[in-house]
């Protein structure tokens, strides 16, 4: 009787080790994403706010899942860049500048990407600094 519970206990034991194993690229992601939240904190809390509310009529919201699934290849455009002018977020319009972060890295870009994109409800997966480089040749 000892021999069967040590043997279903190790096996219980092994099975869930071999289920609660992530794949190399789930790694990745969550790994991207805590160093996007330190981030986000550092540089964009500020406007966007601790839950992603925005800033009144200043800063948008990142809480817009549509949004940012239509507008994914400029968000990296946005964080390098600024940006200024009149963007509609979730029916509601913004007017305000948004700095530039120009010394931000390609790696740390896609991280806050991977953070803002997983968060405040939206679920986007993984963005790589590759996918970086190639929406900022693209931006207008």
């Amino acid at each position: 009787m000892r021999k069967l519970v040590l043997s279903t206990l190790f096996l219980v034991t092994i099975a869930m080790m071999v289920y609660s194993c992530q794949s190399s690229d789930q790694l990745k992601q969550d790994i991207y994403y805590a160093n996007g939240r330190d981030l986000y904190i550092k540089h964009c809390q500020n406007c966007h706010g601790s839950k992603g509310e925005g800033l009144n009529e200043l800063a948008p919201p990142l809480t817009d899942t549509v949004f940012l699934k239509e507008n994914k290849q400029k968000i990296a455009c946005y964080i390098k860049n600024g940006a200024s002018g009149p963007i509609t977020v979730n029916g509601k319009k913004y007017d305000g500048k948004m700095p530039d972060f120009t010394t931000l890295a390609n790696i740390d870009i896609a991280q806050i990407v991977v953070y803002i994109t997983n968060t405040y409800g939206n679920k986007q997966g993984m963005y790589s600094p590759e996918q970086i480089a190639e929406d900022l040749k693209n931006c207008k």
